[in-house]
């Protein structure tokens, strides 16, 4: 991409030179990282998540959190009141008891059932180490074969940022804590001690930290997105789990297309949202005769949340290009402005588009039309549920 493409593409979302980015691909790569970060903390650690599964590559992670508040690390833990309510309280307990701080977003009270407006949810996966290193992209703490099993790994991605980005990362975990902290009258958690954020000075990527809030920042992560899309000359290559863009979104993917741009999009073939899915089928057909391709991933589940555009732009993050990401949820990505990044990121989706069953646009056409009538049920349903959600409306 040109400089001046690659500027309107940013547009808003500026940025910063000088950063070390590592991808990291599944929990193989993500969970020895992260806790190799924990273990050399020494003055503070911010871990949210949306999930906090207890199995055994989670279970390392809070005893890494445990040793570092043991060690007088001031460690938060921000967890998600529905993602991870089946943490259990003794690991509450002990990490509570060794010192961490825990807070739940959005908590469900006791005897409430889940409400539309329950919906607006953290779901920001993002940890950062003495304002040194973050972590940031799409995987929770939950192992790669739970609770789904599959004789692959899940395919999710993370990146390790180490550089100026920092600052931003760091002020927008220190901000989220206190603001739950206010919001749950836990006076004592707002004071944080200041920490300068310090990084190597030899990084080379620009990168851009974007969030998605329901403040000053409620569509910062969709409009990245949707400049990408708009100003694509070769290639688009969306992984994304739970697929389900607004009209402006489709019709941006159905237009590179028609340009000329090859336009790939990975998304599941297996799904523990088998509704979620079918309302997301109910939008391949256009796309499908547009000539997007459309691949669903077969070799095990897919949550990635990712993409790479003309092999330069690229983003790893925590949204979902669907509307309670893009509406409701708060949300964190890495936008990424640099070819060896982006190459590396790039070839693994080939790869793992050569482990899908790419859908035939013809085949799509003579779908049964029971089939077709439960997808369309299935997204008008969703659609009505972001509206009671006070999302707004979603076309």
């Amino acid at each position: 991409m040109e400089a001046r493409v690659l500027r309107q593409i940013f547009r808003g979302a500026e940025p910063v030179p000088g950063n070390r980015l590592r991808l990291l691909h599944g929990g193989a790569e993500f969970f020895p990282a992260l806790i190799a970060a924990i273990d050399v903390g020494r003055a503070e650690i911010h871990l949210e998540t949306y999930i906090f599964n207890p199995d055994a590559s989670a279970a390392a992670v809070r005893d890494a959190l445990v040793r570092a508040a043991q060690r007088g690390v001031a460690v938060r833990l921000l967890i998600d009141g529905i993602g991870a309510r089946e943490l259990p309280a003794a690991w509450l307990d002990s990490m509570r008891a060794a010192g961490v701080s825990v807070l739940a977003y959005r908590p469900l009270v006791s005897g409430w059932r889940v409400t539309p407006h329950s919906l607006r949810r953290l779901h920001r996966k993002l940890a950062v180490v003495d304002a040194r290193i973050a972590f940031i992209g799409g995987m929770n703490l939950i192992d790669d074969f739970e609770p789904i099993r599959f004789a692959a790994p899940r395919f999710d991605f993370s990146v390790e940022v180490q550089g100026p980005l920092l600052a931003a990362i760091h002020q927008s975990a220190c901000h989220l804590w206190r603001l739950v902290a206010l919001t749950q009258l836990q006076a004592g958690e707002t004071r944080l001690p200041r920490i300068k954020p310090s990084w190597p000075t030899d990084g080379r990527v620009r990168a851009a930290f974007v969030v998605r809030d329901n403040f000053a920042h409620r569509r910062d992560i969709e409009r990245v997105y949707l400049a990408a899309l708009a100003l694509a000359r070769r290639e688009i290559i969306i992984a994304n789990a739970y697929f389900l863009p607004g009209r402006r979104f489709r019709k941006l993917l159905r237009n590179a297309a028609a340009r000329g741009v090859q336009v790939h999009l990975l998304v599941q073939g297996h799904t523990d949202h088998p509704f979620f899915l079918a309302a997301s089928r109910a939008l391949y057909r256009d796309l499908l005769a547009a000539g997007v391709a459309i691949h669903e991933y077969q070799a095990s589940e897919l949550h990635a949340k990712v993409a790479v555009v003309d092999g330069r732009w690229a983003t790893v993050g925590s949204s979902n290009i669907d509307p309670f990401s893009l509406l409701l949820a708060r949300e964190a990505n890495v936008v990424v402005d640099d070819a060896g990044f982006a190459g590396d990121l790039r070839q693994r989706l080939h790869q793992a588009i050569e482990q899908s069953t790419t859908l035939d646009p013809a085949g799509w056409q003579r779908r049964p039309w029971p089939r077709r009538v439960l997808s369309w049920v299935a997204y008008e349903s969703v659609r009505l549920m972001v509206g009671l959600a006070g999302g707004g409306r979603w076309v």
